[in-house]
């Protein structure tokens, strides 16, 4: 741990001890900043999120600004969501900042293009779970439900679910170290590229944080669909760890 890591943590929880324990409600950041390809649904994404903010009874901040990204800022919020993120977002001091942030135990939601983000730094490519190589067209692809898995993400979803999307191949096997909450059936879609094992949502633990990534999310229309929107609300209350799993697993 580098001296100024260890600084951001003290400070950090300088600022937590001052938190009332009574308070059991979500601070939640969304971040999307781009400086590659910049998905049009990132709007549909900012209203479906305060959305589910406001019936949750959940702060949201929506930012695109890196500057956010001091440990006097994230200490503040309980879950981190990267919305559409792509390239190499952040600076070498909020590169810190954010590993502070996962020291602290607090959460951490990726979607979609998150997987296309700071694809050369090693901590953030282990730590989101898979590396964005290519894709085909959109199209319907079968996902495989690991409805056994108990977590909050996927309750109440059949084995099979159909959804329309871009699916993403990924740079090498998704990492071994995640439990994977739903993978792709490669012979219900045309460019698939990773065979029998292409996992599309998963979750782990990572440095103390709960990470929870789904590559849902490139279309608009997504942010309508009432299963992707259980997803992504299942995610944010488990990394939060207001919802656990319902029995035991890997992580």
């Amino acid at each position: 741990m580098t001296l100024k890591h260890l600084t951001f943590l003290i400070f950090a929880f300088l600022i937590i001890e001052n938190t009332s324990a009574q308070d059991k409600s979500i601070d939640v950041l969304v971040f999307s900043k781009t400086e590659r390809n910049r998905h049009e649904s990132i709007p549909a994404g900012k209203e479906a999120l305060s959305k589910m903010g406001s019936k949750n009874q959940w702060k949201v901040d929506f930012s695109e600004d890196g500057n956010v990204f001091t440990i006097s800022e994230l200490s503040k919020y309980d879950v981190i969501v990267f919305l559409n993120t792509t390239g190499n977002v952040l600076s070498d001091d909020q590169k810190e900042a954010l590993k502070g942030f996962f020291a602290l135990g607090k959460g951490f939601v990726g979607i979609h293009s998150a997987s296309d983000t700071e694809n050369e730094w090693t901590w953030y490519t282990d730590m989101i779970g898979g590396t964005f190589k290519n894709h085909p067209k959109i199209q319907e692809a079968s996902h495989i439900i690991n409805v056994d898995s108990g977590h909050p993400a996927i309750k109440g979803l059949n084995p099979v679910e159909i959804f329309t999307d871009e699916w993403y191949n990924f740079r090498d096997p998704v990492a071994g170290h995640v439990n994977v909450l739903a993978s792709l059936d490669e012979s219900t879609y045309e460019g698939g590229e990773m065979g029998v094992n292409h996992p599309i949502t998963w979750y782990h633990n990572y440095d103390g944080t709960r990470v929870f990534y789904t590559g849902l999310g490139h279309s608009i229309h997504t942010y309508s669909d009432k299963r992707f929107l259980q997803e992504v609300e299942g995610g944010i209350l488990w990394t939060a760890g207001v919802e656990n799993i319902s029995h035991t697993s890997k992580q």
